[in-house]
């Protein structure tokens, strides 16, 4: 599988800034940002796409995958 899978991409309506703000945690800190949300997402795939070939190219390890963990019921306290 891809790399790219291995991450949870977040977009959320952020109400302090007023727009859409996109993370990608586990593999970087910051995000991007807009009024679209698909576009904010679209640009969230661009920077997790980029920033894996940054690892890879420098010969780095990916910090571990965040996808699968379920966090969505698990900040829901149901698992």
């Amino acid at each position: 599988m891809n790399a790219k899978h291995h991450y949870v991409k977040i977009v959320e309506w952020s109400d302090e800034d007023q727009c859409f703000v996109g993370s990608c945690p586990g593999l970087f800190y910051g995000g991007c940002h807009g009024d679209d949300e698909k576009q904010v997402f679209a640009e969230l795939c661009e920077i997790v796409d980029e920033t894996i070939a940054l690892y890879e190219r420098d010969g780095k390890l990916l910090p571990p995958p965040t996808s699968g963990k379920d966090y969505a019921n698990k900040m829901l306290g149901i698992a």
